[in-house]
């Protein structure tokens, strides 16, 4: 693989991190033309410059040689920049944000960039575009928007619904690690569309929604931990839909990092029939991230030493966090507080699915080299006698559950494609078997 897999998730890692900057009041022609100064500085290679627009907080988390390393390799994945298109202002509660779309050869992407009360960047996020997600209705289903509660908000959602008369059983779907959309969006991939669209066919109704991260970003400019991120929503996700009319009962269906919480978010809701864990971490993510990201450094056939320092360095910030150092945000891994890894590093996914009562259906494609056979041998180790749960590997599938044949690579999250249809029946008729339907 060409080492720009390894940089575009760098890229992504280190800027998602910076998206927390609080947004003021007040977008107008000059916050446009403060984003674009930055652009110009950033395409010319003048990043001390770049730098020198940024709060003091930007600067000390993204100096002048890092985001060399970032915004060079930009090219590198999505090849030559082409064009960038009109900025766009969006009142964003008491401030606002500045959005440049940014064409390259093979991706569309949008540069969103917060400007605070003194006319300096105070935040800086590198997203593909995505359309807005529409609502959809056809012979099978139809889609209507709800809302979950948060404490003094709430975040965007939208129910599918079987068009089938009668009482369903309805499923919640919860996000992996990051500021994922309803969708869980990953270039021009949609597999929560896809999982909504094809259970609702089957007779399952789906709840997805926008993760708090990517919504209100600004709730997480302080400490927080991974309750915070994604369990406390998943449980009034879970409550909105057992609520909903004609739906009962509800599961739960989590990918990834929510794979890894489902057990927990069905303890705590309380109300669901049953947990679905896709493509979920076995072992602590503490552990298995210094090997995911060595497992991508070397799939070109060597680890350069550029490579080497970032793993060596995200390796040692994990185990000073763990020796119970408290490093301040900006130089911690990845830009994320040590409470949050502290509480990432306290799930044991095993043990909470072991003391559950609740059905668990465990799901693993033989390509995911995220969350790879490792992990999977320890679900069916620790299951493979328990009449409480089903285990299903689906060879050919990747971490998205999307069909191949070669090893998969980041490059690959890149090329259109589908769940699997195999995956999307076996979860329906899982979830109508325990529903009685």
């Amino acid at each position: 693989m060409p080492r720009h897999g390894w940089r575009a998730l760098r890229h992504l890692a280190l800027l998602a991190g910076l998206a927390s900057a609080a947004l003021p009041a007040g977008a107008d022609e000059a916050a446009r033309q403060l984003a674009a100064d930055l652009l110009d500085r950033l395409d010319g290679g003048d990043y001390p410059a770049a730098v020198a627009l940024m709060t003091p907080q930007l600067a000390t988390a993204l100096p002048a040689e890092r985001l060399r390393s970032v915004w060079e390799s930009l090219p590198a994945v999505y090849g030559a920049r082409r064009q960038r298109g009109t900025p766009v202002d969006e009142n964003y509660r008491s401030g606002h944000k500045v959005r440049v779309p940014m064409t390259y050869e093979r991706a569309a992407l949008n540069a969103e960039i917060a400007i605070d009360g003194q006319r300096r960047i105070a935040g800086l996020l590198i997203v593909p575009q995505t359309a807005p997600t529409a609502l959809e209705q056809n012979a099978n289903f139809s889609e209507t928007p709800l809302a979950i509660p948060l404490a003094g908000a709430s975040l965007p959602a939208t129910l599918t619904r079987p068009a089938a008369a009668g009482r369903v059983p309805g499923v919640v779907l919860v996000h992996g690690s990051g500021p994922h959309d309803r969708d869980e969006s990953i270039g021009p991939n949609k597999p929560f569309r896809d999982l909504a669209h094809g259970l609702a066919r089957r007779g399952v109704a789906v709840l997805r929604y926008e993760k708090r991260s990517r919504a209100r970003p600004e709730d997480f400019a302080g400490d927080f931990g991974i309750d915070d991120e994604t369990t406390d929503d998943a449980v009034a996700a879970l409550r909105v839909l057992a609520g909903q009319p004609g739906i009962g009962p509800v599961f739960v269906l989590g990918h990834s990092q929510g794979g890894m919480l489902a057990p927990r978010i069905a303890e705590r809701a309380a109300v669901p029939a049953g947990a679905i864990l896709w493509a979920a971490p076995a072992r602590p993510v503490l552990d298995s991230v210094i090997e995911q990201f060595e497992r991508i450094a070397a799939q070109d056939g060597a680890v350069d030493a550029g490579e080497r320092r970032a793993i060596d360095a995200l390796a040692g910030g994990l185990a000073a966090i763990r020796r119970g150092e408290d490093p301040p945000r900006a130089d911690a891994p990845l830009q994320l507080p040590a409470g949050y890894w502290r509480s990432l590093d306290a799930v044991r996914a095993v043990d909470d699915a072991q003391r559950s009562k609740t059905p668990l259906l465990i799901l693993h494609g033989g390509r995911d080299y995220q969350v790879t056979d490792a992990d999977w041998a320890i679900w069916q180790q620790t299951f493979a006698d328990s009449p409480r749960v089903v285990l299903k590997r689906y060879p050919a599938l990747n971490h998205l559950g999307i069909a191949g044949e070669a090893p998969s690579t980041p490059l690959e999250y890149q090329r259109p494609g589908r769940v699997d249809k195999a995956l999307i029946d076996d979860v329906a008729a899982w979830i109508k078997a325990r529903a009685g339907s």
